[in-house]
């Protein structure tokens, strides 16, 4: 069997960054509200153990995008952690805006046995099946097979310890990961049954892609539950700060009904009345509430082209947010969006001059207040709620709005988003004599905090050298030649500066290049054959430099690069 040490490295190993995100970032349920489910028969039953055998430990809520899902299962998990001492209780959010671990079933596996084995931890010896070549590396390849095979049997070894598992928003997940893991629990939760096990499952989704549950289940539907219904009530009867006269009790109620059951829409419509009042437009309340679309994508809509300033800055900011390769942290989004205007808009960030809070009024202002701070450690910006990219995306609202953009909305954005990187790099405030006398090589190691003083003084530089290569690669795979931006790449003087930034900021020294680097051996390692294509002569791939794979070829091969060495085969 393994050592304690082994055992504490994998389940170092399982954790990830973004692990409680999208838990933290849900806002938690409004004083009065909520507390209905706890008495609902569903509910009820659902934890009755007497019952088990009908509905084999698992309650499905569903509802419409924005009703409410995510609160509610945040408030059912922290009543369930505060009253059921005697149980493990563990859950999964999935987020679609997440990292891809915190929107996959891998993703989900490693956090639930984090927490289980943590809880738990007399269920570590699991480990014991993976034996001692696979642990002695540290982090095995945690792939989906491995990871349920140990998560059943961490299960099958519960004994008499109860275990309550709330998994929230199956749609944010990839339909056929989902489709295979409900059949999977569904085996799950019938094994337990025949081993008198208490295993109880709590699932939150969508209606739509429809998934079918083999065994036993409840179901209950949000937007029906009167309790959902008088949630709404109490939620603007608080919030709605417009008086108490007979107008305003007929605006409540129209807007209640108006609701149709979906708590994001009463939320930014509430905003939106509570603006009004406040500008002394007390008479139109009721015209405004008429006027506002009874629909969540219509409402997005209305908020988007109701001011028609700064459109530039609100296209740049979706184009961010909708098609970044990691999410962005507010400074670096502020900063990037700033960019766009030419180099001469890159300048150091003072904070005496330029606050935290006021990078966080321009991101609210320039996204028309559909785009919010995480709540994590390291905060990065995202939509206010998955529905806002559903519209932009899936409903082509971004096309509607910006019709200029024809069909050609995600390879104008890559474009774009290369061209504000690009800006940043060129800019004239670094000075490249002093990056090139001072830049670590793969040779020399890197004075402490160089890096980090060149980003917290640039926010935006990092993320702009490590993806202005990606950008350009999805914008040439959409289609738009980078003939010119491989050439102005690969001239001696950009190339070298390039190198530089990205040794500051690359930690490891065997990842670094020499000044002597080809761009064809960076676009190699960088799997980017959209890029590859325009590198004249590509026969230079096998060309030996004093890089750390010696010739591109190889180091496409070396760093499983498969789309480049695709490209050299062409």
């Amino acid at each position: 069997s393994l050592t304690e040490e082994q055992k504490e490295a994998l389940m170092g190993s399982l954790d990830f960054e973004q692990l409680d995100a999208r838990h933290t970032s849900i806002k938690s349920a409004h004083a009065k509200t909520c507390k209905w489910i706890l008495k609902k028969s569903e509910y009820v039953d659902w934890l009755n153990p007497s019952l088990l055998v009908q509905h084999h430990g698992f309650l499905w809520i569903k509802g419409k995008p924005g009703a409410g899902k995510s609160t509610l299962m945040k408030f059912a998990l922290a009543n369930a952690r505060r009253t059921m001492k005697n149980k493990i209780i563990i859950n999964f959010f999935f987020n679609a805006r997440g990292d891809d671990l915190e929107k996959s079933t891998i993703g989900m596996y490693r956090s639930l046995l984090l927490q289980l084995l943590t809880q738990l931890p007399a269920l570590k010896s699991v480990f014991d099946s993976l034996g001692p070549v696979q642990s002695s590396r540290g982090c095995p390849n945690w792939n989906l097979e491995l990871l349920k095979t140990l998560f059943e049997t961490a299960i099958q070894r519960l004994g008499n310890t109860p275990l309550v598992c709330f998994i929230n928003a199956l749609d944010e997940c990839d339909e056929s990961q989902i489709r295979e893991m409900v059949s999977f629990w569904g085996h799950l939760g019938e094994l337990a049954v025949v081993k008198k096990l208490s295993f109880l499952v709590c699932y939150s989704s969508r209606h739509y892609p429809h998934i079918t549950i083999d065994t036993g289940h409840i179901s209950l539907i949000l937007e029906r539950q009167e309790g959902h219904v008088q949630d709404i009530v109490n939620y603007v009867d608080t919030e709605l700060k417009i008086g108490k006269t007979k107008l305003a009790e007929k605006i409540r109620i129209e807007l209640q009904e108006k609701a149709s059951g979906v708590f994001m829409w009463v939320v930014l419509v509430v905003q939106i009345l509570n603006k009004e009042h406040d500008s002394g437009r007390i008479h139109l309340l009721r015209q405004r509430l008429k006027a506002i679309p009874g629909d969540l994508h219509e409402l997005f809509r209305d908020i988007l082209i109701r001011d028609p300033q700064n459109e530039n800055e609100l296209l740049l900011c979706l184009q961010w947010v909708l098609f970044s390769r990691t999410p962005l942290k507010p400074e670096q989004l502020y900063f990037a969006i700033i960019a766009a205007a030419g180099p001469d808009s890159v300048f150091q960030w003072d904070r005496d001059e330029i606050s935290e809070g006021d990078i966080m009024r321009y991101i609210l202002h320039c996204s028309k207040g559909l785009a919010e701070a995480t709540k994590s450690k390291q905060p990065t910006i995202q939509f206010i709620h998955e529905s806002v990219r559903d519209f932009l995306l899936k409903d082509r609202g971004l096309n509607s709005l910006w019709p200029g953009l024809g069909d050609q909305i995600e390879k104008q954005s890559y474009e774009q988003l290369k061209q504000s990187c690009l800006q940043y790099i060129r800019a004239d405030t670094w000075n490249d004599k002093e990056i090139r006398n001072d830049v670590p090589t793969p040779l020399t190691p890197q004075p402490d905090g160089t890096g980090k003083h060149i980003s917290d003084s640039f926010p935006f530089l990092a993320h702009a050298v490590c993806n202005v290569l990606y950008y350009a690669d999805k914008a040439g795979s959409c289609g738009i030649s980078q003939e010119d931006f491989v050439k102005e790449f690969s001239e001696l003087d950009y190339l070298q500066r390039w190198i530089g930034l990205h040794n500051l900021f690359e930690k490891l020294q065997v990842r670094r290049y020499t000044l002597q680097a080809s761009l064809l051996y960076i676009l190699a390692e960088a799997d980017t054959p959209n890029l590859i294509g325009y590198y004249h002569p590509i026969t230079s791939c096998l060309d030996v430099e004093e890089q750390r794979y010696g010739c591109p070829l190889l180091a496409a091969i070396a760093t499983k690069s498969n789309r480049s060495l695709q490209a050299f085969r062409e």
